[in-house]
């Protein structure tokens, strides 16, 4: 199902910034019913294009760290192989990429699940694996993730 991104709808997503504003209020605010936020946000949460989920400054939780990792493949197959990583365990995102590397992930690790315990239960599980590169967030600017460990 797909949902047309309208003006109104980008305005709804933006004033849900706040997940936990009413849609009372955000109705107020863009002078709309209630009702018309609600059947908006229903169809687009349907369709997949919009989450209200809670996210967290990994940086305030702590022993957590989030790392990026680019992997280079051996296939061309990128689709699949981004599917397969992205239900790795603790692995927020995985996005197929242009340049140097196939994809990219950002995975939440803790003092109980480290990089070392991600190589050797999770990505040695994938195959077409050429190569790996790390980079540790130092400190991160507006990154909020979900919460997957």
């Amino acid at each position: 199902m797909r949902v047309k991104v309208d003006e109104i709808n980008l305005r709804i997503i933006k004033e849900l910034r706040e997940g936990r504003k009413s849609f009372k209020k955000i109705a107020r605010k863009l002078n709309i019913t209630e009702n018309t936020v609600r059947a908006r946000v229903r169809k687009m949460i349907d369709a997949g294009l919009l989450s209200i989920e809670g996210l967290v400054d990994i940086e305030g939780v702590p022993n957590h760290q989030l790392v990026i990792i680019g992997v280079k493949l051996k296939t061309t197959d990128m689709f699949k192989k981004g599917e397969e990583f992205s239900r790795l365990r603790g692995v927020v995102s995985v996005s197929v990429v242009t340049g140097r590397y196939d994809l990219m992930l950002f995975v939440i690790f803790n003092d109980k699940y480290g990089l070392k315990e991600f190589y050797a239960e999770e990505v040695s599980k994938i195959e077409d694996v050429q190569s790996l590169e790390t980079f540790v967030i130092y400190k991160g600017y507006n990154v909020r993730v979900p919460y997957v460990l």
